[in-house]
């Protein structure tokens, strides 16, 4: 991984967009009763990373999961799948839109008996194809120029 400054910047408001959205996502799954995972440590999954793994075997690492009767000792049934990215320049953006749906797709068809919400915060600069793309494969978007 690049050690340059720029890089550690993009890292520092990427930790800061997703932050600022895991105290709103928070506050809305305790009024919803359901359970926000986020990364860090939970007694239910090893490491610290938010990882489901799709019907082909392949695990996918996620920002945030919504879960139905999840608990910190135990997986809940997911009921949104939620990613955030930050780009400094749009040259890779539409790289990225497909990175975040090459993760949450094949895990909405792999739990798509609960119909989860596909959804994606994105801030910095992206393409409007990149954003037309997500939304194309009705993901909702949240976005900030």
């Amino acid at each position: 991984m690049a050690k340059s400054p720029s890089h550690k910047w993009g890292q520092i408001l990427g930790e800061f967009l997703e932050d600022s959205f895991s105290k709103k996502l928070k506050t809305f799954a305790n009024k919803q009763k359901l359970y926000l995972d986020t990364q860090g440590i939970r007694k239910a999954r090893k490491g610290k990373k938010v990882s489901w793994t799709d019907s082909f075997g392949n695990a996918h690492d996620l920002d945030y999961v919504l879960e139905r009767n999840g608990t910190e000792n135990k997986i809940g049934l997911p009921v949104a799948f939620i990613e955030s990215a930050w780009r400094r320049y749009t040259k890779h953006s539409r790289n990225k839109a497909q990175e975040i749906q090459g993760a949450i797709l094949p895990l909405v068809i792999t739990h798509k008996n609960y119909a989860p919400f596909k959804g994606v915060i994105l801030a910095g600069e992206f393409t409007q194809g990149a954003i037309t793309q997500l939304k194309s494969l009705e993901f909702e978007v949240l976005y900030f120029s």
